[in-house]
């Protein structure tokens, strides 16, 4: 490797790719290709940062291995920047993590586990997405992947509800940064930590609403307290027990709307205008509230019971001692969309729907 290609892999790694460009911009050949990919994915021009390592990997050749390996993890990273999640440069990352342990490189086949992890956890299979990063050793990362990494570890915890596990990550991603001396990746996990102390739920109880941080809802859910979920479409009681609601949106939009009402009862017309968007209470949608109610009952099993009430029905906890709902933090029918672009980055639809 020439002085120019060593100076512009250091300028890189701390974080300074215009001083990299300045030692490579002019020059075509592989090497010069995958470094000014890489400068352009940090300046933020991802299309073209795809589009150079893409050259590099062919130009590298079929007996180069190991660099179109890395090349290939390279061009992931910046996939799932710009939120691709579904193409060929993320289907190429198992294949490429193959390649990089086979030829002994720890430090990217630890990196390319990584991104595995992350659009995972990006696609919301949160379980799948712990498991790959638990196989992996973060030893092997140098600062700026270990904070990445960590703020990995960090969103899966927030979205497993375990906000000290979170915290801990956070801390160690803060640690990883300072010592990568990286102003971006700074910030990046002091946005993180923004999270766990902003809204991230509304709850409604006894008609009165108000906000709750991510660690007050983790101790909700612990709570003896029947919750309607509206965010993650469920509803659990206090001891944890959990019946998804996620197929089912007449049945979610029914126990929302009664344990709103807690632990008073719904008239049959409002329960009408939730459930199925009707203004009207005639006798067929009396016969399809009485179907879809009689639904509710067995979905909810143990965990409470509905019953008739003169005027229409209410909400009976089995054993938690009283019942709430939880909505998304902004009162938007979009919330769950809103919540997906909030992170700045440019989603497809194709894989927003995926992940909602």
């Amino acid at each position: 490797m020439d002085a120019q290609i060593a100076d512009a892999a250091r300028a890189l790694s701390v974080g300074d790719p215009l001083g990299a460009l300045n030692r490579v911009a002019l020059r075509d050949d592989a090497h010069s290709l995958a470094l000014r990919g890489i400068a352009m994915a940090q300046l933020g021009d991802l299309a073209l940062a795809r589009g150079l390592l893409r050259r590099a990997g062919r130009a590298f050749g079929p007996h180069d291995v190991l660099a179109r390996a890395r090349c290939a993890v390279a061009e992931a990273e910046v996939a799932l920047a710009s939120r691709d999640l579904l193409g060929r440069s993320t289907e190429a990352l198992g294949p490429a993590r193959a390649a990089l342990e086979a030829h002994g490189d720890r430090a990217n086949a630890a990196y390319a586990r990584h991104l595995e992890g992350r659009r995972l956890l990006l696609v919301g299979r949160v379980d799948e997405a712990e498991r790959a990063v638990a196989e992996l050793d973060p030893a092997a990362l140098p600062p700026p992947a270990r904070t990445a990494h960590e703020l990995v570890v960090a969103g899966i915890a927030i979205r497993s509800l375990h906000t000290r596990a979170a915290r801990a990550a956070l801390d160690r991603a803060a640690r990883a940064a300072r010592r990568a001396r990286i102003p971006a990746l700074t910030a990046e996990v002091e946005s993180a930590l923004r999270v766990l102390s902003s809204p991230a739920a509304r709850l409604s109880e006894r008609g009165e609403e108000r906000l709750l941080r991510l660690e007050e809802v983790e101790r909700l859910l612990a709570s003896d307290t029947l919750v309607v979920d509206a965010c993650r479409q469920a509803v659990y009681d206090g001891r944890r027990q959990q019946v998804s609601l996620t197929t089912r949106p007449v049945l979610l939009a029914l126990a929302r709307a009664l344990g709103e009402a807690w632990p008073g009862d719904v008239p049959r017309d409002a329960l009408v205008a939730r459930a199925f968007g009707s203004k009207y209470l005639d006798e067929s949608h009396r016969a399809r509230l009485r179907v879809e109610i009689g639904r509710l009952r067995r979905m909810l099993g143990g965990l409470a019971h509905v019953s008739a009430t003169t005027r229409g029905f209410k909400l009976e906890p089995q054993r938690a001692h009283e019942a709430v709902v939880l909505v998304w933090a902004v009162a938007d029918e979009q919330a769950a969309v809103l919540a997906f672009l909030a992170d700045g980055e440019s989603w497809s639809w194709s894989v927003n729907a995926l992940s909602l």
